[in-house]
């Protein structure tokens, strides 16, 4: 991937990042304020949405969850199809180091979970809340640090939280299905043959994609399987490269034009309205036994815990055993200190959590778990790196 296109990327996630916390302050701020009532029920009014006498009838809330998060995931499509044609996945070597991180960052948090959590079944469904990474947070988080962090170090997370998308985009499909419509998926798997043969026909044109991609995610929201998958769907099928399969410019290629074009709208307005549909914890009737619930440690926990310790674990499995190298110019303290990092789950465990969770009192032990897992997680890795990373903040300032 090239340089620019990096540093591009990092800078809409760092500014996004500050858009989405005060995002989630303002819904925290709402929800405990006299406009609470106001607040709530504006996302539960209703928007119909009717198209050739074909309607469409969602709450406020529903349309963020699973038509603006859609598009939040076929960016993450985009993103995925990119890194591993052309970026920091495309070949095993540079794969090997955050695939295992990843893979690493998603089995203990989902443990820690489980050990919170096995005595009570009506629960165990959130153990993959704390297996997510929030991109936007991790990487602002980072770049608060500017030159004292490598490039290289920002690349890996980046990879890492990627990859950790993968992983939860295959946990929604394959354990947050309602009751399935095979009618539904039947149809839905024309449009995604109709979309793979645009691809190897070589179709360029945008509004096809679009048109084709509104009829797949209409008929997998029908289907009983999460419509936000369809989104990932159609953006792995938008062409990255040319027919006969050579790599294009920017401005040549339909997918990297579509990535250019989304990044601000997903960091500063569709993933700030998830948090404000979505952030709002009420303090009202807040007790103890909330705080030390299971499923509100279990989350927290495992992001701040599970979290760092996959990581680190995975890193030095890859390191020792598999031959892997750390980041260019990265060393074992400032590893560490990303691992920690990757614990702020914030929009996409919340994400996972409002498919877990249909009981109100579950959902606010949730949202708790999540925020201040993912608070601790972020101050605590912001304090390592300073820290380890001292030392050549002095060879700058020299």
């Amino acid at each position: 991937m090239p340089l620019s296109a990096i540093r591009e990327f990092l800078r809409h996630e760092s500014a996004g990042g500050v858009v989405l916390l005060a995002a989630a302050v303002l819904a925290f701020a709402l929800t405990n304020s006299p406009l609470s009532a106001a607040y709530l029920g504006l996302f539960d009014l209703h928007l119909t949405v009717t198209l050739g006498g074909i309607g469409l009838d969602k709450s406020l809330g529903h349309w963020v969850n699973d038509g603006l998060m859609a598009i939040f995931f076929f960016l993450v499509g985009l993103e995925i199809k990119r890194e591993l044609l052309e970026g920091e996945l495309s070949t095993p070597r540079q794969a090997l180091l955050p695939v295992i991180a990843a893979l690493g960052g998603m089995a203990a948090p989902a443990a820690v979970y489980y050990l919170f959590n096995a005595g009570h079944p009506e629960t165990l469904a959130g153990w993959a809340i704390p297996t997510a990474t929030d991109i936007a947070f991790a990487i602002g988080v980072l770049s608060l640090l500017g030159r004292r962090v490598p490039e290289s170090l920002k690349v890996f997370l980046l990879a890492l939280a990627i990859m950790d998308d993968l992983g939860a985009i295959i946990v929604i499909a394959l354990f947050y299905t309602a009751d399935l419509s095979p009618l539904a998926l039947g149809l839905a798997s024309i449009g995604i043959v109709v979309l793979a043969a645009m691809n190897l026909l070589g179709v360029r044109r945008l509004a096809a994609y679009v048109l084709v991609g509104v009829y797949v995610w209409t008929c997998v929201l029908e289907s009983g399987v999460h419509a936000t998958l369809a989104g990932t769907i159609v953006g792995l099928c938008v062409p990255l490269r040319s027919r006969g399969g050579a790599k294009l410019e920017d401005a040549d290629s339909l997918s990297k034009r579509c990535i250019h074009a989304l990044h601000p709208w997903v960091a500063f307005a569709i993933m700030p309205a998830f948090a404000l549909a979505n952030a709002g914890v009420s303090l009202k009737g807040l007790t103890i036994d909330h705080v030390t619930a299971p499923v509100t440690l279990g989350v927290a926990l495992g992001l701040f815990l599970g979290k760092q310790v996959g990581v680190m674990a995975a890193l030095v499995l890859a390191r020792f055993a598999g031959g892997a190298r750390l980041p260019d110019g990265a060393n074992w303290a400032e590893a560490y200190g990303v691992a920690i990092i990757t614990g702020i789950g914030f929009t996409m465990s919340l994400f996972i959590g409002s498919l877990a969770f249909a009981d109100p009192a579950a959902i606010v032990e949730m949202r708790l778990g999540v925020i201040g897992g993912s608070a601790l997680s972020g101050l605590t890795g912001l304090a390592v790196l300073w820290l380890v990373t001292r030392g050549k903040a002095a060879k700058l300032r020299a």
